[in-house]
């Protein structure tokens, strides 16, 4: 059964604190890469796909976000009271009732292939890249089309999971209620809200993975990463 994505959930509410002073005074995804903001890439990326429902959820310097509901069709703010005292799980929380037929994406990154957020998939899950080289990232293991497994500390042979992920309608609701209990009953705030389908219930998700290539996203994780593709900023 395919699905298709109707909606989209845009995290953008952290600090950025490993790309200060940058973020100081411009929220991450504001700040621009060779003199493109990081969050323009992703709504331009979603519209050209079709995708134009878009939530962008906020917190740090939330004032600086208001310019995208007028610059672009469909973009709606929702505010995060808890990024400064919680992990993303806060974000995806407040968002929680836009996840049936969704795609959830950072705001800190670059879309540089518009094709990767494709509308349409079968299998809910991640946007993955195989690596044979050893990588820090999360690293997705998949056995005939299903995620199997998960190592937060790398390793090699594996996908390396990126920050655009599609929920079916189904899966949607399944996240949501996993989500109430983790941050309201369990008031399990200092996670990511990727543990919640990887590590907090996998045997309740049947997750695939989006193939792409290298350098189709870029995600930029902090000072020196921003530094190497904008070399501008080394010169401030």
């Amino acid at each position: 059964m395919m699905h298709h994505v109707k909606q989209a959930i845009i995290m953008a509410a952290g600090i950025g604190k490993r790309m200060q002073p940058v973020t100081l005074n411009t929220p991450k995804p504001l700040v621009k890469v060779n003199g493109v903001r990081m969050i323009d890439t992703v709504i331009q990326g979603l519209h050209a796909n079709g995708i134009h429902e878009i939530y962008i959820v906020i917190g740090h310097l939330k004032e600086k976000f208001q310019c995208l509901e007028e610059e672009y069709q469909g973009v709606k703010l929702i505010e995060n009271p808890y990024y400064n005292t919680c992990n993303n799980i806060s974000s995806l929380y407040v968002a929680r009732e836009h996840l049936e037929e969704a795609m959830i994406l950072d705001g800190d990154q670059m879309i540089y292939n518009q094709k990767v957020l494709s509308p349409v998939f079968e299998r809910s899950g991640y946007n993955a890249v195989w690596t044979d080289g050893e990588t820090d990232e999360w690293l997705l293991m998949v056995e005939d089309g299903v995620v199997t497994g998960c190592s937060r500390t790398g390793g090699s042979g594996g996908w390396q999971l990126y920050s655009v992920s599609r929920w079916s309608a189904e899966d949607g609701r399944r996240l949501k209620r996993h989500l109430e209990i983790e941050f309201e009953t369990k008031k399990n705030h200092q996670i990511y809200w990727d543990d919640v389908a990887l590590f907090c219930y996998p045997e309740e998700y049947e997750l695939g993975i989006h193939p792409m290539q290298y350098g189709d996203v870029v995600e930029i994780d902090n000072f020196s990463e921003l530094a190497a593709l904008d070399q501008t900023y080394i010169m401030r």
